[in-house]
């Protein structure tokens, strides 16, 4: 098979796997790809830069038979693999292009996880160790792989992740039946270990080797089961506190399996939405999911955030008065996020606060008027503090928040011409 065949179908087939995004990590060293903190396709670094990363697949042949996967063995669709040398000299060149500014690396398990994970590993050492290449690799561990392997490949990269893909054992066993919790776990479980032992090196040792500095992520698929938001935040949130993740990725099912068991339509891509903004409470405003959602409300509210909704939910903590609340509390009001809050700690030594202030200082009153008061007034003389009133108020002025469906950056011309090579969305 020719190469851009292989590059077609295995380009192709990586478009599910959303786990990626820029590591944040900073490489130097006089070494091809250490001008700049490397980053990965359609994210964004810290100063606004826009950066590019080769998604790919290894191989798109698999042992296993997840019916949820594009790449299960029972499927009917285009095989391809690469060779190590091949993948390393093709990432090289259109890294030396400028197409990409890094790697993400995934594969389908093909003949054992310890045979794939070897495949994996000698692709990288090309890539580091023969080319020199200093940027940003992010790999995907193979579950079931040696832990030894696991450790090995993570001496190479700047970034692991282990895809949970299901929440729960039940749909695990049902769908991916290959597949175990522990079998994923154990994985994730050796990286949190290298990083832990890399920790402790480098307190002995200035020169210890990096192990995957910019840590391990995850991915779980939402809706192709019937595990509601409070398990899925819930599980989301004992893996941030196990293993230290630095992000757990949520992506809508796209209906490609046959399986009874399987929705035959995509769920509403709003779901995964909210999902994404819930762990950002998780992550950045000192949520827990036993707050967000319970076993009998275990569902979202598609209609607003879920921080306004827990907001209405618990009305007896409102309104807060902007000039004296903690910085805890003010992170705890819709439209006051960690900048703006930090913000208006700092503005109100000098001077008390008005709502004129607030938005000069980033707050979004159309969400936070109706949870704050400044010098014990309202910011609408009409306001009525109750529930039905506030929720169809925020309702109404709520934006439309769908988004558009994921798509993959395309690496072949628009007009059919394969043998061009171009970046489009």
């Amino acid at each position: 098979m020719e190469l851009i065949e292989k590059l077609q179908i295995l380009a192709d087939s990586a478009k599910y796997d959303v786990s990626c995004s820029s590591s944040g990590s900073k490489c130097s060293g006089g070494v091809i790809g250490s001008a700049m903190a490397p980053g990965c396709c359609h994210s964004f670094t810290e100063d606004g830069r826009c950066v590019s990363l080769f998604k790919i697949l290894f191989t798109n042949y698999c042992i296993n038979d997840c019916k949820y996967c594009a790449c299960r063995s029972s499927n009917d669709i285009p095989r391809a693999a690469f060779t190590p040398r091949e993948l390393a000299e093709l990432f090289i060149n259109f890294y030396r292009r400028n197409y990409v500014e890094g790697l993400f690396l995934s594969s389908g398990i093909i003949r054992s996880p310890d045979y794939t994970a070897e495949l994996l590993l000698e692709t990288l050492t090309i890539i580091r160790r023969e080319y020199g290449f200093g940027g940003y690799i992010h790999v995907k561990a193979i579950p079931g792989a040696d832990s030894q392997l696991i450790y090995s490949l993570g001496l190479l990269a700047d970034r692991m992740s282990v895809n949970i893909e299901l929440p729960s054992e039940e749909s695990l066993k049902l769908l991916a039946p290959q597949k175990s919790r522990e079998k994923v776990l154990a994985p994730m479980r050796s990286i949190q270990n290298g990083i832990t032992q890399r920790k402790e090196e480098l307190t002995l040792f200035r020169h210890a080797p990096s192990f995957v500095p910019a840590g391990q992520t995850t991915q779980m698929i939402v809706g192709a089961t019937p595990d509601s938001d409070y398990k899925i935040l819930r599980l989301s949130e004992a893996l941030y506190k196990t293993y230290n993740l630095k992000r757990v990725y949520f992506s809508a099912y796209v209906p490609i399996g046959t399986h009874p068991s399987l929705p035959s339509e995509r769920p509403p891509l709003l779901r995964e939405y909210r999902l994404y903004q819930a762990d950002w409470l998780l992550r950045f405003y000192h949520f827990s999911a036993n707050e967000l959602l319970s076993e009998e409300h275990p569902a979202l509210d598609m209609l607003l955030d879920p921080k306004s909704a827990w907001a209405l939910n618990h009305l007896e903590l409102f309104p807060v008065e902007v000039n004296t609340a903690t910085y805890e509390t003010l992170l705890r009001v819709p439209g006051i996020g960690v900048t703006s809050a930090k913000r208006i700690v700092a503005a109100r030594r000098g001077h008390s606060l008005d709502f004129a202030d607030l938005k000069r200082l980033g707050a979004v009153l159309k969400r936070a008027a109706y949870f704050i008061t400044c010098k014990g007034k309202y910011m609408y003389s009409s306001l009525k503090y109750d529930y039905s009133f506030i929720y169809s108020s925020l309702v109404a002025s709520a934006p439309p928040e769908a988004t558009p469906a994921p798509r993959q950056m395309s690496l072949f011309h628009p007009n059919g011409d394969d043998n061009k090579l171009c970046l489009i969305q």
